[in-house]
């Protein structure tokens, strides 16, 4: 006998008892409907029913009849099928996508499901406990930011890296993905420097304790808010507060993304037939984060955005390592084993013991700064690029609006200026009235004595 048969016959025994409750006035109709789950006019119904019929009254009129809605054999035996051949380490609801995506499904997710779990593919996830309430989003995209990595074998037949991730608090939109071999302050300046550059600055970034994000002077303690590492100097160039969590849970939100990222992104880089990290990191903006945004990003709370323009790129010079270094004997700078000579410049004739401020960048180019000014820029083999080629944050760029006279002279600090105005003495002609001596005035008393 069905489960539906045995409830069949649990309902008549028990309306017979509480319909012979209500006659002998022990019940009212409520309650006795109470009882049963049902409201008073469907107790009123079967009452009717059962004093005009019987027991025949009470028979669910439904059982055995198919549902005209139900869905088509075939098509469910297609679709385990292929979750048996193609797609058995898939979750229940990105297996559907897929579906719908390559093989023209139709039959909705929870039919889909209903039916994996009844032919034992896919066991029933367990009851959750109950969970701690989550922290209310910000309002508005742009006012916090989080950024993680998660060491992942993302790639099938590489080993295990790191994938970094910035997304969206407000919306759980993602801005910037990228697989490095391992996290840190060269990863973390890239993708922050691909979210600023097409989205603009934003209020604030919250991240792990990660050796690159904050100095720990103990560990497990509190992080210094005094001493700051390459990113902590960055964002505080730019204005951007930076939030370190103190446990995972309170990084619920990229916690979750990831699991989800586990459980797809390896299967879905493997359908597209990824195989290098470049051919990765390609896909992942060209094509990924859309469809993920699409399938997982929500409405923000409030209209508008806390997104604000970097009109003057000054995100270029922040984010990148920058270190001070005293010119060597021979005008070279020492950097990454590797010396680094200066060219001839304006500025001086040497820089010999001079304290100059090395930035490199997070694709390995290196910049040399006296001051404002650059003196030079190097690849990242150490070879000098040409001056010639275009400089990102020139430092030209505040009097790039002035005549060219204006703009030479104002490329040299004042000691050179001076030095070069005392080269020149003699070198060019003078005005006729600036180069007549003056005439030395005759005494009148002189004249007439003589």
């Amino acid at each position: 006998m069905g489960t539906a048969s045995i409830h069949e016959g649990v309902r008549r025994m028990r309306f017979s008892s509480l319909l012979d409750r209500t006659e002998a006035k022990e019940l009212t109709q409520a309650a006795a409907s109470e009882l049963l789950g049902i409201n008073v006019r469907t107790f009123q119904r079967w009452a009717d029913r059962f004093e005009a019929e019987g027991d025949d009254g009470l028979v669910d009129l439904r059982m055995g009849r198919r549902s005209p809605r139900r869905a088509p054999e075939e098509e469910l035996e297609r679709m385990l099928g292929l979750f048996r051949d193609k797609y058995a380490d898939f979750t229940v609801k990105h297996f559907h996508e897929q579906l719908q995506k390559r093989h023209g499904y139709v039959l909705g997710y929870t039919v889909t499901k209903l039916a994996l779990h009844a032919a034992g593919l896919v066991r029933k996830a367990p009851k959750r406990s109950a969970h701690r309430k989550k922290r209310p989003r910000r309002p508005l995209p742009g006012m916090l930011l989080h950024q993680d990595g998660s060491r992942h074998p993302w790639i099938e037949g590489l080993p295990a890296m790191d994938l970094i991730v910035t997304m969206d608090d407000a919306t759980s939109e993602i801005y910037s993905m990228l697989l490095v071999e391992e996290e840190g302050t060269a990863s973390t300046f890239q993708a922050l420097g691909e979210v600023i550059g097409e989205h603009g600055l934003f209020c604030a970034l919250y991240t792990d304790r990660g050796s690159h994000y904050f100095y720990t002077p103990k560990a497990g303690e509190k992080v210094s808010k005094t001493q700051q590492t390459q990113v902590g100097r960055a964002l505080s160039h730019l204005g951007i507060e930076h939030i370190a969590a103190y446990s995972p849970q309170a990084r619920g939100r990229s916690e979750r993304m990831f699991g989800t990222l586990q459980g797809r992104l390896p299967k879905d880089l493997r359908l597209a037939g990824i195989k290098t990290v470049e051919a990765a990191n390609a896909w992942l903006k060209a094509h990924y984060m859309a469809e993920h945004n699409a399938a997982f990003a929500i409405k923000a709370e409030q209209q508008g955005t806390a997104f604000v323009a970097d009109r003057h790129e000054a995100w270029r010079e922040a984010l990148c390592v920058i270190e001070e270094r005293t010119v060597a004997n021979d005008n070279t700078v020492a950097w990454s084993g590797r010396r680094l000579q200066l060219p001839q410049s304006r500025l001086r004739p040497h820089f010999v013991k001079a304290v100059v401020r090395v930035h490199e960048y997070p694709d390995g180019t290196v910049s040399m700064f006296l001051g404002p000014h650059r003196l030079a820029r190097f690849a990242a083999d150490g070879q000098q690029i040409s001056p010639d080629a275009p400089q990102p944050g020139s430092v030209l760029g505040a009097v790039k609006d002035k005549p060219l006279r204006a703009r030479k002279r104002a490329s040299l600090t004042a000691p050179a200026r001076a030095a070069v105005e005392i080269a020149r003495v003699g070198a060019e002609k003078r005005a006729s009235s600036r180069t007549k001596k003056p005439t030395k005035r005759t005494n009148p008393a002189a004249v007439s004595v003589a």
